[in-house]
């Protein structure tokens, strides 16, 4: 049981820092630099093989579950106040859009490929954030037409004014639309989902009937140890799709693509 109350105290006090430290940043934005570094520890605390056996052993537990929960809250969170403060950063040109891209493009390159994007393809983007560093990539090194969809009217803002600085303006279109009244679903040929979107099924869900055959969707999420900064996909999916999971291992994330069977293709 020792073991238990250790793991239970790592989480405990990981959304304890956490959360002091997006409100310090809050007052004094040079502390966001130390939300960066609790948040990366938080990305390696999620990658170590003695902390996912802990959680085989102790995740199932209520009271793991609880502290889990509110350590994924808050980071998630923390994380979009920290995407505003470097969304501001890039507005003025004070971030390195080069070096950035490049350091997303290592993370992701294997992903982006194994979803097949080109020039002609028309990305919708589900959860793009404030600071859409995943939509700026694929705009800026395929050309692909990319549409962000996010809840957040700031987001969808300062995502816009990024995109405006970084001279990809003319390649990324922002929207605060609710699916259904989005029409650019039923061209779209990729869709991405965020790690950060909670109710992943229910967007899928949202995509039935809406989307072409060969429309494929690229999936990010957490599960067990991972669903501490990542909302989970915690049922099977239905018949209506079929998956292939591309990466899980040591990233602090997973990936699966899903591609709809006949019985959800948009109705002609």
């Amino acid at each position: 049981m020792k073991s238990k109350y250790a793991f239970l105290l790592s989480l405990r006090s990981l959304e304890y820092e956490i959360k002091q430290l997006n409100a310090y940043a809050k007052e004094h934005e040079e502390c966001f630099d130390l939300l960066q570094l609790k948040l990366d520890s938080l990305c390696q605390f999620m990658t170590l093989e003695e902390n996912d056996r802990q959680w085989l052993a102790w995740g199932g537990q209520e009271e793991i579950q609880i502290y889990g929960t509110q350590l994924r809250e808050t980071s998630v969170q923390a994380l979009c106040e920290m995407e505003k403060y470097q969304s501001d950063l890039a507005i003025k040109n004070r971030l390195n859009v080069s070096e950035y891209i490049e350091i997303l493009s290592t993370s992701v390159r294997n992903e982006l490929r194994e979803f097949q994007l080109n020039r002609h393809s028309k990305v919708l983007f589900i959860g793009s954030g404030a600071f859409p560093l995943s939509a700026l990539t694929i705009a800026h090194e395929t050309g692909a037409k990319v549409v962000c969809l996010d809840i957040d009217p700031e987001a969808v803002e300062k995502g816009r004014k990024v995109a405006d600085t970084w001279g990809l303006a003319d390649s990324i279109v922002f929207s605060g639309k609710p699916i259904d009244e989005l029409s650019f679903v039923s061209e779209a040929t990729h869709i991405i989902i965020a790690s950060l979107v909670r109710n992943k099924l229910d967007i899928l869900n949202d995509l039935k009937g809406k989307i072409q055959l060969d429309t494929r969707i690229l999936m990010r999420y957490g599960n067990g140890l991972k669903s501490l900064f990542n909302y989970p996909v915690e049922e099977e999916l239905s018949d209506d799709w079929k998956k292939t999971s591309i990466s899980a291992g040591k990233g602090f994330y997973e990936t699966m693509i899903i591609e709809p069977k006949h019985s959800v293709i948009q109705r002609r």
